[in-house]
């Protein structure tokens, strides 16, 4: 990393009033200005420093090269690291080993509220440009951010855009695809007062130009050992609202259904089945719906998702089914 003694900083206990960090912000850097250019190198150069270190780089923390946010920390060497990592490192400077003690670069983190930074996300689409402050809580929430593995039989750490990810689950975990608006799916298994939590093959759909993704799962809620069906949709939740789909059970003349709105995928599969968004069927019934002894589970689900259009002339939202 390279050597920060060029910029003063301050131990937070010093008492240095603003205007006297603001003497040190102006005597350390030509320009409290963000440089724009056609590589979106935005930053400005402090003398003493090569030409192509800015001061984006001066704030990634030489430990977990995150940036960094107040409170940054130093060492009297003037080697800074971030709040998160000073708590990791012994108190000892990763960088010269020196002892850290509590002293802060308040000029850094003073040149750090003068920036404007592009979104990380830049180079997937997000055109935005953030104050340094506010950057990082633009960036958990952004539209361009990569979505996470939406596959539920294991935690999965790929991340990327839906079209990745279509084909990560086809190729890599070998998931059920399918095109068209409606489902009829059996899940069976044997022995099942012997499985209190099961995870059955992700399926996944296409229709409207959009992929679905339909789970089914076998968990406790309270004391009772429940099976749940729901459709989580791949994209945002905005997005998300503009299709319903219907879920149903049912043998013996008798049936369940379910009807709602499918989850975004930026809502992992865990909270969407903690928050009981689904269709949810006591095993006991779900037993009942298997026919036969009751012994093996074979549990019929059919569905429908279909696209919400607002009519025109009443203002009201009418079911589009794909055919």
């Amino acid at each position: 990393m390279m050597d920060l003694n060029t910029i003063e900083c301050a131990s937070s206990s010093d008492g240095l009033e603003d205007e006297e960090i603001h003497s040190q912000i102006t005597h350390q850097f030509a320009s409290s200005k963000p440089h724009n250019n056609n590589n979106n190198n935005l930053g400005i150069i402090p003398p003493g420093l090569p030409p192509a270190t800015s001061v984006h780089e001066l704030l990634e923390c030489p430990v977990c090269t995150n940036s960094m946010y107040p409170p940054i920390h130093q060492c009297h060497n003037g080697h800074t690291l971030c709040s998160t990592c000073k708590t990791q490192v012994q108190n000892r400077c990763p960088t010269c080993r020196q002892e850290l003690g509590n002293i802060r670069c308040l000029a850094l983190e003073k040149v750090a509220e003068s920036l404007e930074l592009p979104c990380r996300y830049f180079s997937l689409g997000c055109p935005e440009i953030f104050p340094y402050y506010s950057k990082l809580k633009h960036e958990a929430l952004c539209n361009f951010r990569p979505y996470n593995c939406p596959y539920a039989g294991s935690e999965c750490s790929v991340t990327g855009d839906i079209p990745f990810l279509v084909t990560h689950l086809r190729d890599d975990h070998k998931v059920d695809m399918h095109t068209g608006c409606t489902f009829n799916h059996r899940y069976v298994k044997s022995n099942p007062r012997e499985v209190e939590n099961a995870t059955w093959m992700l399926t996944v759909f296409h229709c409207f130009g959009q992929y679905f993704c339909l789970h089914f799962e076998a968990f406790q809620l309270g004391m009772a050992p429940v099976y749940m069906a729901f459709l989580r949709f791949m994209g945002d939740e905005a997005d998300a609202r503009n299709y319903s789909y219907s879920l149903e059970v049912g043998a013996n003349g008798r049936k369940l259904t379910w009807e709602g709105t499918p989850r975004s995928i930026r809502d992992s599969h865990r909270k969407v089945r903690d928050s009981h968004d689904g269709l949810i069927i006591q095993r006991n019934m779900a037993l009942f719906f298997s026919g036969g002894d009751r012994k093996e589970l074979k549990l019929r689900v059919t569905g429908k998702i279909w696209k919400e259009q607002q009519n025109p002339e009443g203002g009201v939202c009418i079911p589009n089914l794909c055919s």
